[in-house]
């Protein structure tokens, strides 16, 4: 048994000494230290030998596995130094190159166009006020006297959840309530910007999902002339000084009397164009005097207080200011049309 140790030790090293990959390297290891490898048989012999001869043996044995695993482990570190040596050869690295600079990102065209809102509304005294993409129906519509039933709802598709009476806002007027009732009875100028969701058909100038910014100011003697004018000072600072306005008479529940603001279409320079319907004309915002009962329901006495209100798009402004024609760009993730800004 000894001599057959002897012989197997040799021919493993010999072996071992022509290995010249790692593949070859692993199947040396099987065919000698694996677990039917040729050393196996010597292990499980040990049993059948007379029990005198078995001390010598089991040295014998354990020290020719323990040669040969020394032996492989030496030559499978030459072997990863060899490997690396030829992988920094075949790619060496050019230092005189210059470098190449990290990709840096940038803030996407909504958020450009939110924080240049929040700015030119900052600049005329107001603050920016948060409130929850998820409601309850009594803030989103019935304190904003929509109440159940009221054929205005027909107006939003709403997205409501497992919840009984819990929804994703439709608009960010349910902020004008919570903003009246935290500071009431004080006077209020805030804009409060977010996200909006309705289930309704995505077209060029339409998504489910879009950002929009509501404005509120209660005070006392608080004019549609005040709201006029604070509109015509947006518009002039975000698209340019010379852009054509018109208020056309509308009707939300929550404002009394009601105005669509409209504006020349500067992607078609008034001619008619897909985004504005071919009218010439794109909507901006809708605003309003604050409903007596919102006020109410808010913490104010309408007798004592009056206040306007508004609500404009985000993306749509962006469509304007950059001339892009399709609101979906915004959400379609394609760094194409987002490397642009």
């Amino acid at each position: 048994m000894l001599d057959q140790l002897s012989a197997l030790e040799a021919e493993a090293l010999a072996a071992l000494e022509t290995v010249a990959d790692s593949g070859a390297l692993q199947a040396w290891h099987q065919r000698y230290l694996g677990k039917r490898g040729a050393l196996t048989p010597f292990l499980r012999g040990m049993g059948q030998l007379p029990p005198e001869e078995r001390p010598e043996a089991g040295q014998a044995v354990n020290r020719a596995k323990l040669a040969l695993t020394e032996a492989y482990e030496t030559r499978e570190a030459a072997l990863q130094a060899a490997e690396r040596a030829r992988s920094l050869s075949a790619k060496a690295v050019d230092v005189s190159l210059p470098g190449r600079p990290p990709s840096v990102g940038r803030l996407h065209p909504s958020t450009q166009t939110l924080r240049r809102v929040y700015s030119i509304f900052a600049d005329m005294g107001f603050q920016v006020y948060r409130a929850p993409d998820v409601e309850t129906d009594e803030l989103n519509f019935e304190l904003l006297n929509i109440p159940p039933h009221h054929p205005a709802r027909d107006m939003w598709d709403t997205f409501y959840t497992t919840r009984e009476g819990v929804l994703l806002r439709t608009h960010t007027s349910p902020g004008q309530i919570r903003a009246m009732r935290e500071y009431c009875p004080e006077p209020i100028r805030v804009i409060l910007p977010g996200l909006c969701y309705r289930y309704e058909q995505v077209t060029a100038r339409s998504e489910m999902m879009f950002f929009q910014v509501e404005g509120l100011a209660v005070g006392k003697r608080i004019t549609m002339t005040d709201l006029k004018g604070t509109m015509a000072e947006y518009a002039r600072r975000m698209f340019g000084e010379n852009r054509k306005m018109r208020f056309r008479a509308s009707h939300f529940p929550f404002t009394e009397p009601s105005v669509e603001v409209d504006m020349d279409c500067i992607l078609c320079e008034g001619k008619g164009c897909r985004v504005c319907k071919y009218t010439g004309w794109l909507e901006i915002s809708g605003a309003g005097m604050v409903h007596p009962v919102v006020l109410r329901n808010g913490g104010y006495d309408p007798a004592v207080y009056s206040g306007f209100a508004f609500g404009m798009g985000v993306e749509r402004p962006a469509m304007l200011v950059h001339g892009i024609d399709d609101i979906r760009y915004f959400f379609g993730n394609d760094m194409r049309f987002l490397r642009q800004f």
